[in-house]
């Protein structure tokens, strides 16, 4: 494809490349077969678990028994160190010296954090004790750029300057690389297009290729023949789809409780792993419904395993298809995911040297064993009121304010608009800092990456599965999933059907809106929660009782009361252990509460928080511009002074925060002419105020609902045409 479309020597680069990720799941099966023939002799596994994340785990298990010498180097007990004879204890790798070449010629530094906790030994030095060199890491690495990098430096520094720009930096490039040496160049016609590429070329590009997955050299419908060959459906039935969760990935970091808390995007259930079935599949079933997380167990037969794992129906998933995600039904892990789920693993295989993620042919059944999955979409909910806006491209560039509607309120005087009302006074400061932030609707993929940002940075406790279900989960920041069918008022009921089978999706990160005219504040009998002078709504936490008041009355419901002593207490050493029974990993120890942020206040039993704009970012940000004797506006390299943790984290930019008072930050630079037409408030409509404004949601799509409902028009005939036409114009 890279070649029909010209790619080779104008953007793609031969001579850089990519070097991570270089493992081949052939060779693992290749290596399997070796150890069941008797062939390998010893192994050394250096920081992998195999035995559970890779396609041939069940088979590596059974395999590793036939060889003499088992090694692992590993951090924390796993399946794979279960396996073997010997655990050599490696230090995290926050605690080690290293380097890495991610890209040909680009170099990176690891260096410590902290000093080891525990009694371990990094696995260069492991390697290098067994070898009978006594060098510790970081002489070794070292040594290896002062003979091997620094004379590659063309800055004619010392050693040591080398060395400590290059720790400073994190990287050392060597040179940037052409594209490829003038006579491999592509040939170009007359206007500059690539036309052809030479043999040489050609052959460098297929000799790399050719390392890959399906081994084809130039033929691309081999390559396309091999890959319908790998990946084409065996047998009729219901498809078993095999993925990776946003949060666990392969389950490598699955003793996380962050991850494990955190809800998939998609269906927004955590601590567990499900059969994710199409509407038409729970429809089948009769009356099967799935209520606020209540659910039931399904019987999984694949090949000749059973398992019964829960159910949850997916909207827009595909017909006989049930999705299962990898991750979960760890055997040898910590308190947070052992025996969590099911293990998916086991349904993977390669086949022609690829992993297929898919089984065909399986069968599902449901039970009458009820299920509770921990399912927080309706928690704390908003819903039935008008929520997201947002309109298509096309309209959009028609009218930058499409699906653009300011809410009106029934006055005495008639229609008032919402953002007119006001019972509150004025909490604009016009000399001061007043912080805002901007969500864009079209930029967020609800990948949560804010969501645990949060929880890292605020020391969000983790509350368990149980808890989850009691709504009481803590999250700052909740990502509001809403799908939303397109059709019209007078669609026949079949097109209202395959609408709805196959919605859209948005996203919405929700936190705390730190309104102007905030309900919360008018409520609390102790004054926990006031404005300050910069449009933030604070919390007082030593001075809240915990009535909740200002929760009941939060129009957004994103405050959260800490009903159980989460982080843990002198005279409560067991507290979580005794309502959670293990399901969750403490953070009443030393060695846990070392992930707290000390410069955010660990809160006690019994208090309301929330999003709080990162306030002690806002403070650094203030000492650093105070130190260096300038505005608080951009540091000395000319960026912005602050980011809040969602921010920093997002991948795609949705979130922006800054001054509103400052034209030159941030969120006065998003709300130009060609945006402001899209900015709204959540729930407009009653006049609070907030501080955090939404961009409304674009899809860059030419669907349009007017073309297909026209084109079931005439072909149900021009006599129900009319019909339609009459009511439209009704």
């Amino acid at each position: 494809i890279n070649e029909m479309l010209g790619s080779y020597g104008k953007t793609i680069d031969l001579n850089t490349l990519l070097l991570t990720r270089q493992g081949q799941d052939a060779d693992i099966e290749a290596f399997v077969e070796a150890a069941k023939g008797g062939s390998v002799q010893a192994v050394i596994f250096n920081d992998c678990n195999p035995v559970f994340d890779s396609a041939s785990g069940s088979k590596l298990k059974e395999a590793i028994k036939s060889i003499g010498l088992k090694v692992a180097i590993a951090s924390r007990p796993d399946e794979t160190t279960e396996a073997c004879d010997y655990v050599a204890s490696s230090s995290h790798f926050l605690e080690s010296w290293g380097d890495a070449e991610p890209k040909t010629g680009y170099y990176s530094l690891l260096q410590p954090a902290i000093t080891k906790i525990f009694n371990t030994r990094q696995p260069i030095e492991t390697v290098l004790a067994w070898s009978g060199n006594s060098t510790d890491a970081y002489k070794y690495v070292s040594s290896f750029w002062a003979n091997t990098l620094h004379p590659q430096q063309s800055n004619y520094l010392s050693f040591r300057d080398f060395w400590n720009y290059s720790l400073h930096d994190g990287i050392f490039e060597v040179g940037a690389p052409s594209l490829r040496p003038t006579q491999n160049a592509p040939i170009k016609d007359s206007t500059g297009n690539i036309v052809a590429l030479p043999e040489q070329l050609k052959a460098g590009i297929y000799e790399r290729i050719s390392a890959h997955t399906f081994g084809f050299a130039s033929d691309l419908n081999s390559a396309a023949g091999a890959v319908e060959a790998t990946y084409k459906p065996t047998s009729t039935g219901i498809d078993l789809v095999i993925y990776e969760s946003i949060g666990l990935g392969v389950g490598r970091d699955a003793n996380n409780p962050w991850l494990q808390e955190f809800a998939d995007p998609i269906t927004r259930a955590c601590w567990d792993n499900y059969i994710t079935i199409p509407q038409s599949l729970a429809k089948s079933w009769g009356d099967f419904k799935i209520n606020e997380g209540d659910s039931i167990l399904a019987t999984l037969k694949v090949g000749g395993k059973t398992l019964e794992v829960p159910v949850m129906v997916q909207p827009g998933q595909a017909k006989d298809t049930v999705g299962l995600a990898l991750g979960y039904g760890r055997e040898v892990a910590g308190k947070a995911a052992k025996g969590l789920g099911v293990n998916a693993q086991q349904f993977l295989s390669v086949v022609n040297g690829a992993v297929v993620s898919f089984v065909s042919g399986v069968t599902v059944e449901k039970t009458d064993k009820p299920y509770r999955i921990a399912h927080i979409q309706t928690h704390h909910t908003i819903m039935g009121r008008d929520i997201v806006q947002g309109s298509s491209f096309k309209e959009w560039k028609k009218n930058p304010a499409a699906g653009r509607h300011i809410a009106e309120v029934l006055t005495g005087e008639g229609h008032v608009k919402a953002t007119d009302m006001n019972i509150w006074g004025k909490h604009h400061p016009k000399t001061n800092h007043f912080w805002g932030l901007v969500v864009d609707m079209s930029a967020c993929i609800g990948c949560g990456a804010c969501t645990i940002a949060c929880q890292v940075e605020n020391n969000v406790p983790v509350v368990g599965k149980e808890e989850v279900l009691n709504r009481r989960e803590m999250h700052w920041i909740r990502i509001d999933r809403y799908y939303s069918s397109v059709y019209k008022e007078g669609d026949d009921r079949h097109l209202m059907e395959e609408a709805a089978e196959n919605p859209e999706v948005v996203f919405q990160p929700l936190m705390c809106q730190h309104c102007n005219n905030a309900p919360c504040e008018t409520v609390c009998p102790v004054a926990a929660t006031t404005h300050s002078n910069e449009g933030l709504n604070q919390m007082t936490y030593n001075r809240c009782i915990g009535t909740r008041y200002c929760a009941n009355n939060c129009p957004y419901k994103v405050r959260r009361f800490n009903w159980s002593d989460y982080m843990g207490a002198d005279s409560f050493e067991d507290n979580q252990r005794e309502i959670l029974e293990d399901s969750v990993m403490m953070m009443n120890d030393d060695l846990t509460r070392m992930v707290l942020n000390p410069d955010v206040t660990v809160r006690s039993r019994g208090v309301i928080e929330k999003c709080s704009f990162c306030v002690q970012r806002l403070q650094e940000g203030k000492l650093k511009a105070k130190k260096e004797n300038r505005p608080l506006e951009t540091g000395a390299d000319g960026k912005w002074d602050i980011k809040t943790a969602c921010q920093q984290a997002c991948p795609t930019n949705a979130i922006v925060f800054g001054n509103a008072n400052d034209k030159k930050s941030p969120i006065s630079v998003i709300r130009n002419e060609e945006q402001v037409n899209r900015v709204f408030y959540s729930l407009e409509q009653i006049h609070v105020l907030p501080n955090v404004n939404y961009l409304a949601k674009i899809r860059n799509t030419d669907r349009h609902v007017g073309v297909a409902e026209e084109a079931h028009h005439e072909a149900a005939g021009a006599e129900h045409k009319e019909e339609k036409k009459a009511e439209a114009a009704h």
